[in-house]
């Protein structure tokens, strides 16, 4: 398309991208500008930089939004864009719907780019890598209002290229963001989210039916509540700005290896967004709030995926609180799960059809799946207990690439009940127990990791911790020099048995 002396139509919205390109942060911008339109409307981009007048249209295609006309006046360039204007699916816009049982879910074809790839063999972290002290401040004074967005986001940036240069000095091969802006590895949708607000658990217990029962419920379960957050869906929740896609791309431009972003599973948040607690509630059921949900899971996922993330990570933590926790009784904390559940069966059917819907059309070898049995605390004897063998029906027919698992504890039974996973699946093999503060002996994991080979083949097997370093920002189960020292640990054990 040859450029134009004006633009003909007028737009809905403009800014000034000045001199970014599109891999340093000019995307971003055009996603918390473009995603707040209807498809139809039209965005003004300026820009500065010579490269953009290739890049942007070339993104153009790959998103299925229409470039209406450019204008070139010396470096000065504009775009007019018109959002999901080609005929091709929008994800800034799509709504992903939930389907009947027995319905074929939507099979709509995401656009991705290309990524580094991930070998067999290779060590990764789960997702949560200790924050250091000051970055734990500046999360609390954004939340607390005593900083702006843009110190905060400032800090987060920082934290993560130290994390992505701690990750790599111990040797591993796929580098994660260590979600080092996020309060938790989950709870942290709820600042980032239009309808959704942060609260303390402590805020919870004029809430609940008992709420004497409910304090000591937490206690029993080791559960900071004066220090936890609980994410809670006051209003219809929108995606106005990008959940961790800016540090996903601070990861990108600070290493060459593969980059593996995790993001909270759809039924992890529809159980914690949730709260029969609340009388007044903007969504009449979890299925109708699941549909919001799944649509800003695909808008996040797809711009991941652009940016050339390799892996796409969703927790699902809570899966393994559905099938061993009590039916009734004791209520499990899973890691900030506090909402209503029903029978077993009846959740992982719909679970199950959370994550057929999420994954529908993206290319399955750059999604994975996390499962643990809970990461809060260091006291074992309060943490779930039980093998896979429960959740393998639906494991098995997941369109996922990898599963990320915790096999490193007695808690998660025998690494052999996964042979009945598809060959098509991989497995992120847990080794190291994050919550355990003296570091295994290379010997022991050396076991393990040989005993995943036998049990899966060699080209089917990843290794990891069992799960994050620091699910909670203010409550790590690991200090920073114990995530390295078992990070440096795992990176040799790998080395080990590709040489063996």
């Amino acid at each position: 398309m040859d450029p134009v002396d004006v633009h003909l139509l007028a737009p809905d919205t403009s800014f000034h991208g000045g001199d970014l390109d599109c891999g340093n942060g000019l995307l971003l911008l055009i996603r918390e500008h473009i995603d707040p339109l209807d498809v139809g409307q039209h965005l003004l981009v300026q820009s500065s930089e010579v490269s953009v007048e290739h890049d942007l249209p070339a993104w153009c295609r790959l998103t299925g939004n229409r470039l209406v006309s450019w204008t070139k006046q010396g470096r000065n360039l504009s775009f007019l864009i018109e959002k999901g204007g080609s005929g091709g699916r929008s994800f800034a816009s799509a709504r992903p719907v939930l389907v009947e049982p027995g319905q074929p879910a939507a099979t709509t074809m995401a656009t991705t780019v290309p990524a580094r790839e991930v070998a067999p063999l290779s060590t990764c972290i789960v997702g949560s890598w200790p924050r250091p002290n000051w970055m734990n401040r500046a999360i609390e004074d954004f939340l607390r209002g005593r900083s702006s967005e843009q110190e905060w986001r400032e800090a987060a940036l920082d934290g993560t290229r130290l994390a992505v240069l701690a990750q790599v000095k111990a040797g591993l091969d796929v580098i994660a963001d260590g979600e080092q802006g996020r309060d938790s590895y989950a709870s942290f949708v709820g600042h980032r989210l239009d309808g959704c607000r942060l609260i303390p658990l402590t805020d919870l217990l004029p809430l609940v039916d008992d709420p004497e029962e409910f304090e000591r419920e937490l206690r029993a379960l080791d559960v900071p509540a004066a220090e936890v957050r609980h994410p809670v869906a006051f209003g219809r929740i929108r995606r106005v700005k990008p959940l961790v896609a800016a540090e996903a791309e601070a990861t990108l431009m600070a290493t060459t290896k593969p980059v593996k972003v995790a993001l909270p599973g759809p039924y992890l948040l529809t159980r914690t967004l949730w709260l029969e607690c609340f009388r007044e509630r903007a969504y009449s059921s979890r299925e109708e709030l699941s549909v919001d949900v799944l649509r800003v899971l695909r808008e996040e996922t797809q711009e991941l995926l652009t940016l050339g993330v390799s892996i796409v990570q969703f927790d699902e933590p809570v899966l393994s609180e559905v099938v061993f926790a009590p039916p009734t009784g004791k209520r499990s904390f899973m890691c900030g799960a506090l909402g209503e559940k029903s029978d077993s069966q009846v959740e992982l059917r719909f679970a199950e059809r959370l994550l057929a819907d999420l994954t529908a059309g993206f290319p399955q070898e750059r999604l994975g799946l996390h499962v643990c049995r809970g990461n809060w605390t260091k006291d074992e004897s309060v943490l779930l207990s039980g093998d896979y063998r429960p959740l393998l029906p639906l494991l098995k027919g997941l369109a996922v690439g990898t599963l990320f698992l915790e096999l490193s504890t007695p808690r998660a039974g025998e690494i052999e009940v996964l042979a009945e996973l598809p060959e098509s699946m991989r497995v992120g093999v847990g080794l190291l127990n994050p919550r355990q503060s003296a570091a295994e002996s290379e010997d022991e994991v050396w076991r393990r990791a040989r005993r995943a080979v036998d049990v899966l083949g060699k080209d089917r097997v990843l290794f990891n911790p069992d799960c994050g370093f620091a699910t909670f920002a203010a409550n790590p189960v690991a200090t920073l020099m114990e995530a390295e020292r078992k990070c440096a640990l795992l990176a040799r054990v790998a080395s080990r048995l590709r040489g063996a």
